[in-house]
């Protein structure tokens, strides 16, 4: 089983904008999810959606910035599981940002999956693609 989700992405735009949409928890939920996020270093912060029985999630992911350095790298954890503090889903999320001709090429590595986690990884390996795509549609739109 693979244990980690890697991919990268292209965008027209300065690594600054791509930067604001990762960092930013108004502009996070319009692509991603309500949260509460802060970029600073150490910050726990939380992603929220509704419950997801079938995969044993309630619903909240429980995050905590590990590494920022502004727009190049964002690194935060991502636990989650069924609640009252039982983390069945441990990984630790990666964004690099790296200039790209006049645009920015954007790399997201999530790692930490293990075995159980095989629906949850194959849900997210799929979530990403369409919420970054989502991103993107943004970020031409801002334009």
């Amino acid at each position: 089983m693979k244990t980690e989700i890697k991919n990268e992405w292209i965008y027209e735009q300065a690594p600054n904008e791509v930067w604001e949409y990762l960092t930013q928890a108004d502009l996070i939920a319009l692509w991603l999810m309500p949260n509460n996020f802060k970029a600073i270093d150490g910050q726990e912060f939380q992603f929220t959606t509704k419950p997801i029985p079938s995969l044993d999630l309630d619903g909240i992911m429980h995050c905590k910035v590990l590494e920022l350095v502004p727009h190049k790298k964002l690194v935060y954890s991502w636990k989650a599981g069924p609640g009252n503090g039982i983390m069945t889903l441990d990984t630790i999320v990666e964004w690099k940002l790296e200039s790209y001709g006049k645009g920015t090429k954007l790399y997201l590595k999530q790692t930490g999956f293990k075995e159980a986690n095989l629906s949850i990884f194959n849900g997210m390996t799929e979530g990403w693609k369409s919420h970054i795509q989502k991103m993107i549609g943004l970020l031409i739109e801002a334009k």
